[in-house]
């Protein structure tokens, strides 16, 4: 059952398509015919009403939110900005009041309703005014009005913080981030604004309504069938010490990357009812040791297509690295997608948007409120910004700077006319600048958690995440942000990592970690603070076990 026919049948339930059994020449544009002398009401003209109405009232609302000095009433204690009239029958004398003063009305109308008060009324909704349709009518207005307060009040509160003395810096920053966006053709957008344009209103609506209704949120499922997630799945593990891909190295409880990424995604396809598929671009050194991890998820909810990218090509001729920014070619993937029936095949299953993963990110991977906007608002390509911190020792001025988390959106059917119209000249062109409507997102700091090294794999296997189901962030750590952690090279390749640490120390009060030497640490540490240990030359290193070191330098088992 789709939203609308859901949102119909709720109407029907509160019997709103029940008129009198006389219809006003100027309502009959509201009716769909009469049966047994009643006149029937159209609930899709109903429902087109309703959506009106909280328009209006939404726009008031951000006239408010635009430091307008008015406010919105649904009583009558002062003169309002709107009037919102239930018994427009018994109100004659209001609505007359209302007009003469030119305030808006929004007021319910029946099919006998007299000409010279139904004109009068600004924003008529056709109805039968029975209890469960006033009822469910006075909900949609009010929640209409406490939802949009409560979302641009988040942006104020976020715009005043970004205002104040202790973030000044970083304000200027986002500033001139902004206005050099001005001159791209790719925007930067706040995340916190996607849901905030025009466009997207008429979703807004229908999650006010399933809201109400208490019903299944088949929206989700809807713009989830239209998805399908391709993984980048070239990057080798030799910086960690191994030959295989890097997205099949452990990340938490025997489970790796790979793991992680479809168990996200076969959660979503068992949650929502939907078929999000999972498309893995191998090379020839990585393929094997991917199907090896993905075999055993061949009875789960989730269609997973291994591919592997042309042996004639550079890339799988012996580029694989661990770098992973080398290894996006939008000519090969595009190509590959072609070549193997994969984009029809996609196209015909209705699927409209691919999600590029290019590195091994372990942030939250599919976003519905991204997608959404996309659709909305008809955007062909998006890339995700994220904002981080220096880390430490960098010769920079800025406190922060906007990155790649490697999660790129692109819209399927301009992918295949740019295959179809010129796919021999694609490889020369930006791949931004060959489709129309593009933007930038800047996402939270929790969709970007890359597993690049040891030193990321140390922040997960530590007790600032644990796994139920996907990673999930201590929430007894304050800061939003995670430690910034620096191993030296004794800990690059994985198995060094591993028989140097008996276990990962405590890090929630971390703030950041530099490791340089021959150290090894024992069990239950706590590091708080920030602390640096690095072993003079010659020297061997052992933190004890259960010690808790905070805002120091240790360079000797003295210092401890």
């Amino acid at each position: 059952m789709t939203i609308h026919s859901a949102v119909i049948q709720k109407l029907l339930s509160t019997n709103a398509h029940l008129g009198r059994r006389v219809a006003a020449h100027h309502f009959k544009i509201y009716t769909y015919g009469a049966r047994n002398g009643v006149t029937i009401i159209d609930s899709d003209k109903t429902l087109i009403c309703i959506r009106n109405a909280c328009h209006f009232i939404s726009n008031l609302v951000r006239q408010k939110g635009k430091s307008r000095n008015k406010k919105l009433h649904l009583g009558s204690i002062q003169p309002p900005d709107c009037v919102v009239i239930m018994d427009t029958e018994r109100k004659s004398s209001v609505i007359f009041e209302a007009d003469k003063l030119q305030i808006p009305i929004v007021g319910l109308v029946n099919s006998d309703m007299p000409w010279d008060v139904y004109k009068r009324i600004t924003y008529p909704v056709p109805a039968n005014d029975s209890v469960k349709f006033v009822y469910l009518f006075c909900n949609l207005i009010t929640k209409t009005f406490l939802m949009e307060q409560k979302r641009f009040q988040e942006v104020d509160n976020k715009q005043l913080r970004l205002t104040t003395d202790e973030n000044r810096e970083e304000s200027e920053y986002l500033k001139l981030t902004m206005t050099s966006s001005s001159k791209d053709e790719n925007p930067v957008i706040p995340y916190e604004s996607l849901d905030l344009t025009s466009d997207v209103f008429s979703a807004f609506m229908m999650r006010l309504f399933m809201t109400l209704l208490n019903a299944d949120p088949v929206e989700t499922k809807q713009l989830l069938d239209k998805l399908v997630v391709i993984k980048l799945n070239g990057a080798l593990g030799t910086k960690m010490g191994f030959s295989g891909p890097r997205s099949a190295t452990e990340v938490c409880n025997g489970l790796t990357y790979l793991d992680l990424i479809i168990n996200q995604i076969e959660s979503l396809n068992s949650k929502h009812g939907c078929n999000v598929p999972l498309i893995l671009t191998n090379t020839i050194r990585t393929h094997d040791g991917t199907l090896k991890v993905v075999e055993k998820y061949s009875q789960k909810n989730i269609d997973i297509l291994p591919l592997c990218q042309n042996p004639s090509h550079p890339v799988a001729r012996g580029r694989d690295s661990e770098d992973e920014s080398v290894l996006f070619d939008h000519h090969e993937l595009f190509l590959s997608l072609k070549n193997t029936g994969t984009l029809e095949a996609l196209l015909l299953q209705g699927k409209e948007y691919i999600l590029v993963v290019k590195y091994d990110n372990l942030g939250t991977l599919i976003d519905s409120k991204i997608l959404n906007h996309l659709i909305q608002n008809r955007i062909q390509y998006c890339t995700e910004l994220s904002e981080i911190a220096q880390m430490p020792g960098k010769n920079s001025l800025e406190k922060s700077k906007l990155v790649d988390t490697g999660n790129l959106w692109m819209n399927l059917e301009v992918v295949e006319r740019l295959v179809e119209t010129d796919g021999k000249n694609i490889e020369n062109y930006s791949l931004s600048k060959s489709f129309d409507r593009a933007i930038k997102v800047n996402v939270p700091h929790s969709r970007f958690q890359p597993m690049m090294s040891t030193s990321d794999l140390f922040l997960f296997q530590s007790d600032l995440y644990s796994y139920g189901g996907s990673l999930i962030r201590n929430s007894a750590r304050t800061n939003s942000l995670n430690p910034c952690i620096e191993l030296g090279p004794e800990f690059e390749k994985l198995s060094d990592f591993q028989s140097r640490f008996k276990s990962i120390p405590s890090i929630i009060e971390l703030d950041s970690l530099k490791v340089m030497g021959d150290v090894w640490f024992g069990t239950g540490i706590t590091l708080k603070g920030k602390v640096a240990i690095i072993a003079k030359p010659g020297v061997k290193l052992e933190i004890p076990d259960g010690v808790v070191i905070e805002n120091k330098e240790i360079s000797d088992p003295s210092d401890i």
